[in-house]
């Protein structure tokens, strides 16, 4: 069976996840207390309502508990936004993410019970500097303070190497997970895979050791 997803909250980030989910082929149910915002989505998700999630009898008219993950995407109404969370923790849904605006909401929103708090704005900003600063990082994600996955671009100086000459986890202490080469994609390389110059090692690490192997190894300047 699909599953169903309800986004409250139809701005920037909860329309994407809506259109997003949509092209998915999940079952969507689009939230949001402006009827203008509704109606642009009336024709994406599977069905768009003009509703008040902090109202607790609206929220079960909606059925809100049967669904199997509900995002709270509110914008800029920290008070909405951390309503609506308690009124689905106490109704029961399954599985809550929350949109949070800054490290004081997510602490409240944890406290109350939200499964999972994201920061959007402040996780692209820290992809966009990474990928600002150094040439070769094509993508970065972060996973904890520590340890992040990156996708670094291979160049002159590994290309024709094989990853036991590089022996990057016993001198780095990271791990190649995988090497786009084009269109294709090669998971667990196995040691004796050469790498060629335009090749995309995704990588993961600790960040100071991913820095020091980048420094290292992928400086062609």
């Amino acid at each position: 069976m699909k599953k169903q997803f309800a986004v409250i909250g139809l701005g920037r980030f909860g329309g994407s996840i809506c259109e997003s989910l949509s092209k998915q082929g999940m079952e969507v149910l689009a939230i949001d207390t402006n009827e203008d915002k509704v109606n642009k989505f009336a024709t994406i998700a599977t069905h768009a309502v003009v509703a008040d999630s902090t109202d607790e009898t609206t929220l079960r008219s909606l059925g809100i508990r049967n669904f199997d993950h509900v995002i709270v995407a509110i914008g800029d109404n920290i008070q909405s936004s951390i309503l609506t969370t308690l009124m689905l923790v106490e109704q029961g849904v399954k599985h809550i993410t929350v949109k949070a605006q800054n490290d004081y909401h997510e602490k409240v929103l944890n406290k109350i019970g939200a499964h999972k708090v994201v920061h959007p704005e402040r996780d692209m900003g820290i992809r966009i500097a990474h990928n600002i600063v150094s040439k070769n990082v094509l993508d970065y994600l972060e996973l904890s303070d520590e340890y992040s996955i990156v996708e670094l671009m291979a160049g002159e100086a590994v290309h024709g190497r094989t990853l036991i000459e590089l022996d990057i986890r016993a001198k780095y202490g990271c791990n190649i997970m995988a090497i786009k080469r084009g269109d294709e994609i090669n998971v667990s390389p196995v040691a004796d895979e050469s790498i060629i110059r335009g090749d995309i090692l995704i990588v993961i690490g600790a960040d100071s050791d991913i820095n020091r192997m980048e420094q290292v190894l992928f400086d062609d300047d």
